[in-house]
């Protein structure tokens, strides 16, 4: 292969990349090093030919089903699908309907490929189900969020809009590539790659070690590039602040949290930073200088010394200077009190429309069915169990086998614990008790026709039991609080709904909830909300609990155990929660370098003073977003974050967890962009968003979102852009960015921010409260959900891979995409669609619902048989994969969803396809015009 070194200016030299399968040029006089040829007068900079790639063999498998031969392929799963100018265009056989009844519509997508039917096969592109076989797109099995893959940025640049500027003073060019969104229809598969990487000074940290920085999954900043004066991100017009997932599930093939357990824990005397791979050892490795203060500290005595072997140990093994997460157990400085033992009360409705529901039956069997699950690893967990309608139950639980007396209270105005010692039992020594409890409770209150709640007055029975220990209320309630403290009216008005006044309906009704709430943060108590209602239940005053108390809240609307599907959901969610391994009575303090401030914080839990949040039991996977000013000039050339998070384990350990994050500083603007990261961004927003439509209206919420927007696209076009030719024919934003607007517009649709006077409040503000507490992870497909063709996805998908099952390849979100005669799966990570086109041929039908035709199948929620045909194990193992590929507790319903099926059906699917009209919401086509005209006019 030829070399272009001898087009190169002396001194420099071309070196292969096969990691991006490139030449990198290096000026060896001075280490620099580019992706473009450095120029040199009189010579055009030219690159030589790259090295071949073979293509990867193609897969090859015996003969397959045939279904519907006569119709086109699938263009759009082709390789090239990003480079294709038809990508984006109808799917064959469906062409666009009028914007009628809520009926989703993309204009200037009508028909585009509605001759594709009558050509034939496209070399290189997948057949539909039954077709011929064809090569995997390399992009199958693109890692998720959290995972290790290729840096997404600092690659070639893909557009002639494309700018170069130099790297932060690091010996390498770091790129900033721009993006016309006007031409760049929205990929999905760049919602899969990492955020931009971080290029830290050489030797900032004092290990090599890969793990020396935050996992984004943990914690990431919406600038991996942080400016070092106030007044230059103020120009970017990009918010900083971090996004924060301390506690997250560690699944199967994550690297584990280290925890190091000799109680030798150094930290800086002034700032209180805990030691990290970002410090530095001075005066011979005696002291070491804090990456936050600069402050100089002394190394403890015994932090060289092996306690285990009773030996010197080796310091650049410790944990906590090789990874950014670490997890230490603390010593008895740490602790006001002995560590807690783990406590559970359970909050049960019995008035007569749990019980009917099956709400009552399923949750205390799914109670029994995991005792053995809630963590009890110390054998000091305790239980207590109180129903209630219009009066409290409580139950006094003997040791041992023996049988449980029930004590009725019935004056809610003046709560009292009839008998304090025997509420709250250990599971252990009354665990045989517990079952035959659980067993009996639902038939004890089957014929209760009371309808009334005194939830409130439960709430207080629980807090008086447990405050003086801690830990978790859950509330399994069915009814509106009607009875006692908390008591509250239906105020669900439809006259109100899509208009300035629907923000009260997303506001607490009574002040009860939220002062009950700090009550309990006070006293380390948390509250989960388990809400079942086919009516008016408020949510949005019931979620207040869980918000300020470090909780969750988990809606069943129309709950009816009757139907499996129901019961199985909550079951398995509930179940989740119980065997949760919670933090207990935990606070919160995030720090960081001189010069930054912690300035709001969002998320569930209560701040305590200035930058220490409270929170009395932390489950997994939950989410915080906290925005940070640049106080005074940061003159360092990095800056580090650090996470502390002193909590108690469910199993009596008191313990530190602790996440430093490095992250370069900058004076060029253009590091700046090229350094944003668009999740974290949007996952901002949605915070935002939410907390502005409670303390103004729905309608700021939206135009604040979308003014952030058009501000940050006017930023970006001011500086990044020249003012001259071209300028007027694009919408420039950086090319790390170009997924932002679609992510904003999938916000403004979604259910909790949306315009429409068709929205229960109790569902928009259940909405809410996951756009605030789900990690970035299920938060994007919450917002920008996933759409896959299944009847011509490729041969590998469904079957099981390196990495697991193979998912299809994810298409745009746009009705133009589905097939009268396919089967498409549209999933949010709370709900999945099955959609089929009323042209699916019979052989589908039957093969993946045991159907002989179309006309026979019924829409709706349903589970999916499991049949004897491949098609059907590959179908049901996509949809497997896509309720546990990720972290979190959630198991959403799948609904079968036909083409001329039930209406409001039809419209909660299709309004997933968040790049087409719906009623006054505009297609991504529209948006995208609606912010070019903002941009140039302003």
């Amino acid at each position: 292969m030829a070399s272009p070194d001898q087009q190169l200016p002396p001194g420099w030299e071309a070196r292969w990349d096969a990691q991006y399968n490139q030449y990198l040029f290096v000026d060896t006089t001075t280490g620099h090093s580019q992706w473009e040829p450095p120029a040199q007068q009189g010579i055009p900079p030219a690159v030589g030919p790259t090295p071949s790639v073979s293509p990867p063999p193609a897969h090859h498998s015996g003969k397959r089903r045939q279904y519907a031969a006569g119709q086109t392929q699938a263009y759009y799963a082709s390789d090239n699908a990003l480079n294709d100018p038809s990508y984006g265009a109808a799917g064959p056989g469906l062409h666009a309907q009028p914007a009628q009844g809520g009926q989703l519509f993309t204009p200037g997508l009508v028909g585009e490929n509605q001759f594709a039917a009558q050509q034939g096969p496209v070399p290189g592109q997948t057949p539909y189900y039954g077709g011929q076989e064809a090569q995997q797109p390399d992009y199958i099995n693109a890692p998720g969020y959290g995972q290790t893959q290729q840096p997404a940025y600092g690659q070639p640049p893909v557009d002639a809009l494309a700018s170069q500027f130099n790297q932060m003073g690091m010996g390498q060019k770091f790129q900033l590539n721009t993006s016309n969104l006007l031409n760049t229809p929205p990929e999905p598969r760049e919602l899969h790659r990492p955020p931009p990487e971080i290029h830290l000074p050489p030797n900032a940290a004092i290990s090599p070690s890969p793990l020396a920085n935050a996992d984004p999954s943990y914690q990431r900043s919406t600038l991996n590039a942080i400016p070092t004066t106030s007044s230059l991100l103020s120009k970017s017009k990009i918010p900083l602040a971090l996004i924060l997932t301390p506690y997250r599930t560690v699944k199967e093939g994550d690297e584990p949290v280290p925890l190091v357990t000799d109680t030798v824990i150094a930290r800086c005397r002034r700032c209180r930073t805990y030691i990290n791979p970002y410090v530095q050892f001075i005066d011979g490795g005696n002291r070491w200088r804090c990456c936050m203060c600069n402050m100089s500290n002394e190394v403890p005595q015994l932090f060289d010394w092996d306690q285990v072997r009773n030996q010197p140990g080796d310091r650049w093994a410790r944990a906590e200077l090789n990874h950014s997460v670490v997890e230490y157990v603390a010593p008895t400085e740490y602790m006001v009190r002995p560590p807690q033992p783990a406590v559970y009360i359970f909050l049960i409705d019995v008035s007569h429309a749990a019980v009917q529901s099956g709400m009552v039956a399923t949750a205390t069997r799914t109670i029994l069915e995991n005792l053995d699950r809630i963590p009890d690893e110390d054998g000091r967990t305790k239980v207590a169990i109180i129903c209630f309608d219009v009066s409290l139950y409580f139950f006094s639980v003997a040791p041992g086998d023996g049988e449980s007396t029930m004590l009725v209270v019935s004056d809610t105005d003046d709560v009292f614990l009839p008998k304090p010692n025997d509420l709250l039992v250990n599971l252990a020594e009354c665990r045989k008790s517990l079952e035959n409890l659980l067993g009996k409770v639902n038939e004890m209150f089957q014929e209760n026709s009371i309808i009334g709640s005194a939830l409130g007055p439960a709430l207080q029975a629980g807090f008086k039991l447990m405050s003086p220990i801690g830990g978790k209320i859950t509330v399994l309630s069915s009814t509106l609080p009607s009875v006692g403290a908390g008591a509250l009216k239906n105020r669900e008005d439809p006259k109100i709904l899509g208009t300035a006044k629907e923000s009260g309906l997303l506001q607490a009704a009574s002040p009860f909830y939220k002062t009950f709430a700090i009550e309990c943060s006070r006293a380390q108590v948390s509250v989960d909300m388990f809400l079942f209602s086919a009516g008016y239940q408020d949510v949005a005053s019931l979620a207040c609990l869980p918000h300020y108390t470090s909780g969750q809240t988990y809606y069943y609307p129309a709950f009816n155990a009757a139907r499996a599907e129901d019961a199985q959901k909550f079951a398995h969610e509930f179940g989740e929660v119980l065997a949760m391994p919670i933090m207990l009575e935990a606070v919160m303090r995030v720090r960081a370098s001189r010069g930054l401030r912690m300035s709001s914080f969002h998320g569930n839990f209560f701040v305590r003073s200035t930058d220490l949040l409270a929170m009395p039991a932390v489950p997994q996977d939950q989410s915080y977003a906290i925005e940070i000013q640049i106080e005074e000039a940061i003159t360092s050339p990095f800056v580090v974050f650090q996470t502390a998070v002193l909590h108690t384990t469910c199993y009596g350990e008191r313990r530190i967890r602790v996440v430093t994050l490095a992250l370069p500083t900058t004076t060029n603007l253009s590091e700046v962009f090229a350094s944003a990261d668009q999740v974290a961004l949007a996952t901002l927003f949605a915070n935002k968003a939410v907390e502005r439509s409670l303390t103004h209206k729905l309608e700021d919420a939206r135009d604040h979102t979308f003014k952030a927007l058009v501000e940050l696209l006017i930023a970006y076009k001011t500086s990044m852009t020249s003012g001259g030719a071209g300028a007027s024919g694009q919408l420039a934003i950086a090319e790390n960015l170009k997924m932002l607007p679609v992510l904003v517009l999938g916000l403004l649709k979604n259910v909790g921010i949306r315009q429409s006077a068709q929205i229960p409040p109790d569902i928009r503000a259940y909405s809410q409260a996951l756009l605030t507490s789900l990690p970035s992870q299920l938060l994007i497909p919450y917002i920008y959900p996933t759409f896959y063709s299944l009847h011509n996805m490729p041969p590998e998908a469904g079957t099981i891979g390196e990495s697991g099952v193979v998912m299809p390849p994810p298409l745009p979100l746009t009705s133009e995409r589905l097939e009268r005669h396919g089967l498409h799966l549209i999933e949010d990570g709370q709900t999945i669609f099955l959609w089929v086109g009323r042209d699916a041929v019979p052989q589908l039908i039957q093969d993946v619902f045991n159907l002989p035709s179309y006309e026979v199948l019924r829409g709706g929620k349903v589970t999916l048989p499991i049949l004897d045909n491949p098609f059907s194990q590959r179908v049901n193992a996509i949809v497997q994969k896509t309720r546990e590929m990720r972290r979190g507790v959630y198991y959403p319903h799948l609904y079968i969803v036909k083409d001329d099926g039930e209406a409001p059906l039809r419209l909660w699917a299709l309004s997933c396809l968040i790049q087409d009209r719906a009623d006054v919401l505009p297609s991504y086509s529209q948006f995208i015009s609606s912010l070019k005209e903002k941009v140039s006019t302003t």
